[in-house]
C-alpha cells in the first residue's frame, strides 16, 4: 500500500485525469471498491441489509453515492443523507434514485435530526462520506452538528452499526493526523488508491479502525510511480520472505552471528538469537562474554557458541580478534543487544570496524581458558558479513569518530527514539514529531538503513524508500522486544534478503507477533518479550 501526502495524491489524480483516467472514472472505481468492501462484511445475502450514508459536497460524498447505487443493485436498502449537497441536478443522486429500495434526504429538511436518528437505528452499515482528505480544522458548525447527532445516535443503540469511512473519517487532517472532537470513529476506513500519511499519526489512528485500500485505476502515472513510501502489509512481506525448497540444508539459509550480552543483560542475547532461528536462519552462532555461557547454553541447545574475552562480564577490547575469525562463515552479524556501554566494549566495536587486530596476550577469561593469547584476525576472515547494529551498539557508535563511514555497505541501524536522539543530537520529542522525514534524512546522511522503532515503526533507506508498519500497541513497549526485532532482521539478512527488505519484513512480523501475543494473553500489559518471540511462528504460518 502506497503512503502519500494530500498534495501528492492531488497531483497524481490531476495527472491521471489529464492522461485520460477522468475524475468521473476514478470516482466510479472508488465507489465500486467501497461497495465491494462493504459487501465483504459478514452479512448473509438472505437477510435484509441496510446501508445509510452521510454524503457531503465533495468527492468522498460522490464516492459514497456511487457505492450506494452498487449496493442497492445488490439488494441492499440504501439511504443517502445529503449535507450541504443539493440533490437537484446531481447525476449521482439521480442514479441512486433509479434503484429500488433507495431513498435520499436533505439534512436541511431534518431540523431535529429525527430522520437521521431513525435511519441510523435501522442501518447495518453507516458510511461516512461527509468530508474529504483536503479538510483542515476547524469544522463548520453545520457539519459539526450533524456529526454530533450521528455520534449521539450511535451511542444510544444497544447494537450499533458498522461505520465505514470513505478515504478518511470526516474531520481528520490527513497530513497531520489532527482530529476534530466530533469525528465519528470508524470500524473500517477504505482509503482510495493510497493511505494518507495523517491516518498513521495520533490521534487519527485511533479513529480509523481497520485500514484498507481501494483501487481507483492508477498505474502508469509518473507521479504515482515515483511514490517511494509504503505501508507494509502481508502481501509485501510475502514477496520478501525467502523460498524454502524441499532439498534445502542448513547452509541454504545462512548463518546468523549474534554478538551480544553482558553480565547485566544476559537475556538480550538469548532473545535475539532465538528470534533469528524462528525466522528461518539455518544456523545461529552466539558470541557472548565467556562468563555467560553456562547460564545461557542450557536454554538454547540449538545454537553454537563463541566465548568472547571479557572484563568484569562485559565484552573486552581483545574480543574483536576472536569474533573476526568467525566472519568467514557468517552471512549476517548482529552487534549490540545487551552489551552495555563500557569503554572496553566500545574499543571492541571500534577494532572491528577499523579492522584492527590485538595480538598481545591477555589475562582475561576467554571461555573456559585463562591467559590464552587472543587469535589474530585474518584479513580475509575479517570481511564483514551483512551488519545489523542495535541497542547498546548504537550508543557506542556515537563514541567512534566517523562511525557511519566505517560501517560496511547496507548496514542496518535499529534505534528507538531515545537511541535516535543519541545518534543525532536531537531531542526525542523533535524526533517523534517528524519520524518519517527524520528517518529518511539520516538514512541518506549516514548511507545506511534506519529502523526507527516505536508506534508506527519507520524503515528508511538511503535511496529515499521508506515503509511504515501500521501498528501502535503498548504490548511492544517492554524491555527485550527490541532484541527480538533485531534477531528477526538479522535472521532474514542471514538468508540473503536485502537490507531494506529484511528490515521491512522483520519489523512487520515483529509488530504482528506483538498483537498476537497480547490477544493470546488477553492483556497488552502482560506481554513479555518472550511472548512476542513465541508468537513468531503464528505469523509465519500465514505465509
Amino acid at each position: 500500500m502506497k503512503l502519500v501526502t494530500v498534495n501528492e495524491m492531488r497531483a497524481i489524480e490531476q495527472e491521471a485525469d489529464a492522461n485520460g483516467l477522468t475524475y468521473a472514472k476514478m470516482m466510479e472505481n472508488a465507489g465500486k471498491g467501497l461497495a465491494d468492501e462493504i459487501e465483504a462484511l459478514a452479512y448473509s445475502v438472505d437477510e435484509e441489509r441496510e446501508v445509510f450514508a452521510l454524503v457531503g459536497p465533495g468527492n468522498n460524498g460522490g464516492d459514497a453515492l456511487v457505492a450506494l447505487a452498487h449496493l442497492a443493485a445488490e439488494g441492499w436498502r440504501a439511504r443517502a443523507y445529503l449535507v450541504r449537497r443539493p440533490a437537484k441536478d446531481d447525476l449521482l443522486v439521480e442514479r441512486l434514485l433509479k434503484e429500488e429500495n433507495s431513498e435520499v434526504l436533505n439534512a436541511g429538511d431534518d431540523k431535529d435530526f429525527e430522520s437521521l436518528e431513525a435511519f441510523i437505528g435501522t442501518a447495518d452499515v453507516v458510511v461516512d462520506g461527509l468530508l474529504g482528505t483536503g479538510f483542515k480544522l476547524p469544522l463548520k458548525p453545520e457539519i459539526a452538528s450533524v456529526m454530533d447527532a450521528v455520534n449521539q445516535a450511535i451511542a444510544n443503540l444497544a447494537w450499533p452499526p458498522y461505520v465505514v469511512a470513505v478515504d478518511c473519517p470526516s474531520g481528520i487532517d490527513c497530513d497531520t493526523g489532527e482530529a476534530a472532537p466530533e469525528v465519528i470513529p470508524a470500524s473500517l476506513t477504505v482509503s482510495m488508491a493510497a493511505v494518507k500519511q495523517g491516518l498513521l499519526k495520533f490521534p487519527a489512528f485511533e479513529l480509523v479502525g481497520e485500514l484498507r485500500v481501494a483501487d481507483i485505476g492508477l498505474s502508469d502515472e509518473k507521479a504515482w510511480q515515483e511514490i517511494k513510501h509504503t505501508v507494509v502489509d502481508d502481501e509485501i512481506v510475502a514477496d520478501i520472505l525467502p523460498d524454502r525448497p524441499g532439498d534445502a540444508h542448513k547452509g541454504t539459509f545462512g548463518t546468523a552471528l549474534i554478538a551480544a550480552g553482558s553480565i547485566n543483560y544476559t537475556g538480550a542475547a538469548l532473545l535475539a538469537g532465538k528470534s533469528a532461528y524462528r525466522v528461518g536462519a539455518g544456523l545461529v552462532q552466539m558470541a557472548v562474554p565467556g562468563v555467560l555461557h553456562t547460564a545461557l547454553a542450557g536454554h538454547f541447545p540449538e545454537a553454537t557458541w563463541i566465548m568472547l574475552p571479557h572484563e568484569g562480564g562485559f565484552v573486552a577490547e581483545s574480543a574483536s580478534d576472536v569474533l573476526a575469525k568467525n566472519f568467514e562463515r557468517a552471512t549476517a552479524l548482529l552487534l549490540g543487544p545487551g552489551m552495555g556501554t563500557e569503554d572496553t566494549t566500545r574499543k571492541f566495536i571500534e577494532n572491528l570496524l577499523k579492522g584492527k587486530s590485538t595480538s598481545k596476550k591477555t589475562s582475561t577469561s576467554i571461555g573456559f581458558v585463562r591467559g590464552e593469547p587472543a587469535a589474530k584476525a585474518d584479513s580475509k576472515a575479517a570481511t564483514f558479513p551483512a551488519l545489523v547494529i542495535d541497542a547498546d551498539g548504537l550508543k557506542l557508535l556515537t563514541k567512534i569518530e566517523d562511525w557511519a563511514k566505517l560501517l560496511p555497505a547496507e548496514a542496518i541501524l535499529t534505534p528507538h527514539p531515545g537511541e535516535m536522539a543519541v545518534l543525532t543530537g536531537l531531542e526525542k520529542d523533535e524526533i517523534q514529531k517528524d519520524r518519517l522525514n527524520l528517518a529518511l534524512k539520516y538514512a541518506a546522511e549516514w548511507g545506511h538503513v534506519v529502523v526507527l522503532k516505536g508506534a508506527f515503526t519507520v524503515i528508511a533507506s538511503p535511496d529515499g524508500q521508506a515503509a511504515i508498519v501500521a501498528v501502535a500497541t503498548p504490548a511492544l513497549a517492554r524491555a527485550g522486544t527490541g532484541d527480538v526485532l533485531a534477531g528477526l532482521i538479522t535472521g532474514l539478512r542471514a538468508q540473503g534478503v536485502s537490507a531494506y527488505e529484511a528490515a521491512v519484513a522483520g519489523a512487520w512480523i515483529h509488530a504482528q507477533a506483538g498483537l498476537v501475543a497480547s490477544e493470546k494473553l488477553g492483556s497488552e500489559a502482560s506481554v513479555l518479550a518472550g511472548d512476542v518471540l513465541n508468537a513468531i511462528p503464528d505469523i509465519l504460518s500465514g505465509f
